[in-house]
């Protein structure tokens, strides 16, 4: 069965990207070494093919169209990534401290407290502290049983 979310994500400028991921966001990684066509490319460095471990996951579908408190509402298929944090304020200050650059201030979004956080050669992700229940399973937590 499923073991992982992997999840992938186009840049303009790939090197810029995982730099970004590597340095800023201090995402563990691996370098796989099998993708990569350039020898000289050590492990670690932006330049190569670096995958990046992005710890607990959930999934969710949402509709196109619907209603929600009295309004109706549509929205385009699509997919989207959001990260997941503890607190957004400490998160906030440490990732601008690291030389990130987000969207004003962190606002409230209903389903939790959110900020739009520049990804350099791609598009924003939404970084936010949830008030929902969160399906994904903490590293120290059991594995849930299904019957």
């Amino acid at each position: 069965m499923i073991t992982a979310v992997h999840t992938l994500i186009y840049s303009d400028d790939a090197v810029a990207t995982r730099t970004f991921f590597k340095d800023v966001l201090g995402l563990p990684h691996v370098t796989d070494a099998g993708s990569s066509d350039d020898p000289t490319v050590a492990a670690g460095d932006p330049a190569g093919w670096l995958v990046f471990d992005t710890g607990p996951s959930e999934l969710g579908v949402h509709p196109t169209k619907g209603e929600f408190a009295g309004e109706a509402f549509t929205a385009p298929r699509h997919h989207q990534i959001s990260l997941m944090v503890d607190d957004i304020t400490a998160t906030v200050a440490e990732l601008r401290e690291r030389g990130a650059v987000c969207d004003g201030e962190p606002r409230d979004l209903g389903f939790g407290i959110g900020i739009e956080v520049d990804v350099p050669g791609t598009d924003p992700v939404l970084v936010y502290e949830p008030r929902h229940a969160t399906a994904y399973r903490r590293a120290t937590a059991a594995r849930p049983t299904t019957s």
